[in-house]
């Protein structure tokens, strides 16, 4: 498989990620330290058997999952940041229509992974047909335009829309039928969108294979790689050059809020390359910032006994011991700058930016659990100790 030079910027994408990533606690854990087929088995146990809403309300929770700061809808088949063609408002402009006269006229649901790929006999096939995660309010006549085609890149587009988004031949290797291209800000969207699709659904893989003219083009017969290739590897790059945006953040919490489950490829994009590409990131990007010997590095041996910790919460103060609260059950910790959270088996933690010369105080607190369940041991002496940064 062709997995291009644009691992390169992979660090970029990692980087940004980890600074605005809202999974909650432990929602991943499972597929720690996998990679390949079984990591997206691993995750697709995770976000299956999401709850399954009608088809009906999509129109209400659109309003939750894609709407602008200013309120209006959010449609990636028109949006223009900064300078949309038009805008729509919510309820008074959707429409269940099959077909408009023009672009601009409503809005209706699109499913980015097109309904013709997965039918079995009926576009409603529960639960794709009503999945958030690969369905989006957009432009009627754009939504009709670009219909069971692939995504793909245009050169020479038959027909472009008000925003930029185009129609016509493919110029990717791999295949050079119809296809549509959306506008480059929202490309690495509908190509995590797809990432998602392939793994909630990757057990239906193999059956959908032969539904469409159109899906077969995309899909390889498989439940992994799931995707052909030279779709595969346009998807990653897309996903590589546009990285996620704080609208695919919020969008993926609402979703999330709605029907339980999340696209892992927006909490975790390093997942795209450990299930489909080397699992390797190549040279990273950037170095390090605030590198400096203003450091203290905690060791210690693990907690031993009959329950063993998931693992511990280091909490520092500038002040004394005394000024070190007990966590409470319930509630975890975020990491700062005064606390860290080190998973059981990794026995050292790196306190950064400290005054040179001063003397800072530990605890470290052992806990079980993640989320509304975890619990610390505050019981008993609890180990603490002091130490004058370098």
């Amino acid at each position: 498989m062709r997995i291009f030079t644009f691992w390169v910027l992979f660090s970029a994408v990692l980087f940004l990620q980890n600074a605005t990533a809202q999974a909650p606690a432990g929602y991943y854990s499972s597929a720690s330290g996998l990679s390949g087929e079984a990591l997206k088995t691993a995750l697709h146990q995770i976000i299956n058997d999401h709850t399954v809403v009608s088809y009906s309300s999509i129109w209400t929770h659109f309003q939750t999952t894609d709407a602008k700061p200013n309120g209006k809808v959010w449609d990636m088949y028109s949006d223009l940041p900064g300078n949309p063609p038009y805008e729509y408002t919510f309820a008074t402009d959707q429409c269940a229509l099959t077909s408009v006269e023009n672009e601009g006229d409503c809005y209706n649901r699109e499913h980015a992974f097109p309904r013709s790929w997965y039918g079995e006999g009926s576009n409603e096939d529960p639960p794709m047909f009503s999945d958030l995660h690969h369905v989006y309010p957009t432009d009627a006549w754009v939504n009709e335009l670009r219909n069971y085609y692939p995504f793909g890149v245009v050169s020479s587009p038959t027909t472009t829309t008000q925003n930029g988004s185009k129609l016509g031949p493919n110029t990717t290797n791999g295949y050079s039928g119809t296809v549509f291209e959306p506008i480059d800000d929202y490309k690495g969207d509908f190509a995590r969108t797809m990432f998602y699709m392939a793994t909630r659904y990757q057990d239906l893989l193999q059956g959908w294979f032969a539904n469409s003219s159109f899906g077969s083009l995309v899909l390889d017969g498989s439940s992994h790689p799931g995707l052909k290739e030279w779709y595969l590897d346009l998807m990653i790059q897309w996903h590589l050059q546009d990285p996620v945006s704080q609208k695919e953040i919020d969008r993926n919490n609402a979703v999330y809020a709605i029907q339980g489950n999340r696209n892992p490829f927006i909490d975790q994009p390093e997942y795209v390359n450990y299930i489909w590409g080397s699992g390797l990131a190549g040279e990273p990007m950037y170095h390090v910032q605030g590198f400096s010997a203003n450091t203290i590095t905690l060791t210690w041996n693990d907690a031993t006994g009959a329950v063993l910790p998931d693992g511990y919460l280091l909490r520092m103060s500038e002040t004394g011991f005394e000024a070190i609260a007990d966590p409470v059950d319930g509630t975890p910790v975020s990491n700062d700058f005064y606390n860290q959270n080190v998973p059981y088996g990794k026995q050292t933690a790196t306190f950064g930016r400290l005054n040179p010369g001063q003397v800072y105080y530990f605890k470290i607190f052992s806990y079980k659990g993640s989320g509304t369940a975890i619990d610390y041991k505050t019981d008993g002496p609890v180990p603490q100790t002091n130490i004058q940064a370098n």
